[in-house]
């Protein structure tokens, strides 16, 4: 017999063995549909969900048969070695008060086996503000940390080796100033910036889209960004200059695949307006970061986890000419899910929390963030947060996960629903582009609709019982939320940062403040890139707002379009 006879053979034999299945399969589906059934058949973001799933369901696509983890599209994962070369980074969110009182948790956590810092800023310094100015009032260090210059990056470092811990920082609007803040701090400790590892998120697209966090009009916006990319290739190699966030698309209402199609075509635009600045490709997009939302339903967040890794690979590759291995992986953080919690019976909140962190790691997460009992009242407790800590310990340490990459591969549900989350993000991108690409779906409001029609949708579900929470509208209790110990943050604060600013004020050298904010408005008049000259205000201890003021005098203040 030939090797051609022999294949026709194979070939033959497998048919009949795919036609077996289809009669079976039918047979299931005729005596499934006869029976009696809950209204489950959906996933959370409401996609359709069939009783069963078998070899049928990936004929046409070979799923990931012929993958393996480490190699292109990366499906699998982006590390040969997956977790047992190096479990994923265990990176807690936290920030609170002033510097110090953060310093104080920040070394409690690192004492509780917390492998990398995550700082929280307060809502003045995510605009870009001083705690003392007007618009600051009530908000200084409630719900994050106050950071008005680099006198207080230093104390919130105090006594942490910036050259030996990573260390991610959410802040967009203002990100390119915080970043020099800590690049400064960092000097103030002997290090350069050639040795910082860590991330700032500096996602803009996402705050015009979901959280309104900004400070800019779009254009200058994204050109700080890029001037980011540019200085960081040659300057901080380690450092992940934006961390490309759906986290916060999900959060305001997005479904999967939303999430998925929405947060990807921002990474798109970066890596084009990279590309249009004349930078290689390969210079600045191995320092591209993602950052994922872990939401309830366990295999769509996983499949949509693994689609966003094929998805960004193939791209990178066919429409951008990456070529450089690492320009094509996805590198990401993951956080479990925030608007998931709820204040009726926040104990329930730890077992989301831990299914969310299971498919996190399931889906290949290189860092994570589990949210704490107590976030959906106000800031984490100690307890709390080390009750979320010790969630991902367990995880790691004592349920054998890590030991398998990409374990749930070949499983016909997960193969099938990462094919279909790939198929819906690439619908999405077409109506993107039929917008006129992400910025001009911004201006004209389409990106903030189709969050608004997602969000209305989910709430309604949970409103008319479609969708069932836990301890909110069913199986409710009279369970008082307020049982557990909140922490509270009082106006002290405040006035320790007014007081410090006061003093800032008074020690530094104005006369060469205003030379170097003056410089910086000119950079920012002009093409150049404007990183050195904000690190060299950093350095002489001008404000945050007083920097931000500089750059607003050239590019002006960002306002929200009313759309109608």
């Amino acid at each position: 017999m030939t090797g051609i006879q022999d294949e026709d053979g194979t070939i033959a034999a497998m048919q009949d063995e795919l036609d077996r299945l289809r009669a079976e399969v039918a047979a299931f589906r005729a005596k499934y549909d006869r029976a009696a059934k809950r209204d489950i058949a959906f996933t959370n973001s409401s996609a359709e969900v069939e009783p069963l799933y078998s070899a049928l369901d990936l004929e046409g696509s070979a799923g990931t048969a012929f993958e393996i983890p480490g190699a292109y599209p990366y499906t699998r994962g982006i590390h040969a070695t997956g977790y047992r070369g190096k479990l994923w980074t265990m990176r807690q969110f936290a920030g609170f008060g002033s510097a110090k009182e953060t310093n104080a948790r920040y070394k409690f956590l690192l004492a509780n086996g917390t492998t990398g810092l995550s700082v929280a800023f307060d809502f003045p310094t995510l605009m870009g503000y001083d705690s003392d100015h007007g618009r600051s009032e009530g908000e200084v260090g409630k719900c994050g940390v106050a950071i008005s210059s680099l006198a207080d990056m230093e104390a919130l470092f105090e006594g942490i080796p910036l050259g030996d811990v990573s260390t991610s920082m959410t802040i967009n609007g203002p990100a390119i100033i915080l970043w020099c803040f800590y690049i400064a701090a960092a000097e103030k400790q002997g290090v350069s910036a050639d040795k910082l590892r860590g991330t700032v998120q500096n996602d803009i697209l996402k705050e015009y889209m979901a959280q309104h966090a900004w400070c800019f009009p779009i254009e200058p916006a994204l050109r700080l960004i890029v001037d980011m990319f540019e200085w960081g290739a040659t300057n901080a190699p380690q450092w992940n200059t934006i961390s490309i966030s759906g986290y916060h698309i999900r959060e305001a209402g997005a479904t999967a695949a939303q999430e998925l199609a929405f947060t990807l075509a921002d990474g798109f635009t970066y890596v084009e307006r990279g590309i249009a600045r004349g930078l290689n490709v390969d210079d600045f997009a191995p320092r591209l970061s993602f950052f994922w939302d872990v939401h309830n339903d366990f295999f769509e967040e996983i499949a949509k986890l693994r689609a966003a890794r094929r998805i960004w690979a193939r791209h990178m590759k066919e429409r951008y000419g990456a070529k450089d291995p690492r320009s094509l992986i996805m590198r990401f953080h993951s956080q479990t899910a925030g608007v998931t919690l709820t204040a009726q019976q926040p104990m329930n909140n730890v077992v989301r929390v831990a299914y969310q962190a299971l498919a996190a790691a399931l889906g290949g997460t290189q860092s994570l963030h589990t949210n704490s009992m107590d976030e959906t009242l106000a800031l984490p407790t100690e307890h709390a947060v080390q009750v979320a800590l010790r969630t991902q310990q367990i995880l790691a340490y004592e349920t054998g996960v890590p030991n398998v990459t990409d374990p749930l591969g070949g499983s016909y549900y997960v193969e099938a629903l990462t094919d279909q989350m790939e198929r819906e993000a690439e619908l999405l991108f077409e109506k993107i582009a039929e917008e006129g690409g992400v910025v001009r779906g911004l201006e004209n409001g389409w990106f903030q609709r189709k969050i608004a029609e997602s969000a209305a949708r989910q709430q309604w579900e949970i409103e008319q019982h479609r969708r069932v929470i836990v301890g909110v509208n069913e199986f409710v209790s009279d369970e008082d939320a307020l049982t557990i110990p909140l922490l509270k943050i009082d106006e002290q604060a405040a006035k320790e940062q007014a007081a410090k600013l006061a003093q800032l004020r008074k020690t530094r050298d104005d006369a060469t403040c205003t030379r170097r904010l003056d410089a910086l408005r000119e950079a920012a008049r002009g093409s150049a890139n404007v990183v050195p000259f904000i690190l060299e205000c950093a350095r002489s201890y001008c404000t945050l707002y007083e920097i931000r003021a500089a750059l607003e005098d050239v590019f002006g203040a960002y306002r929200e379009p009313v759309f109608f």
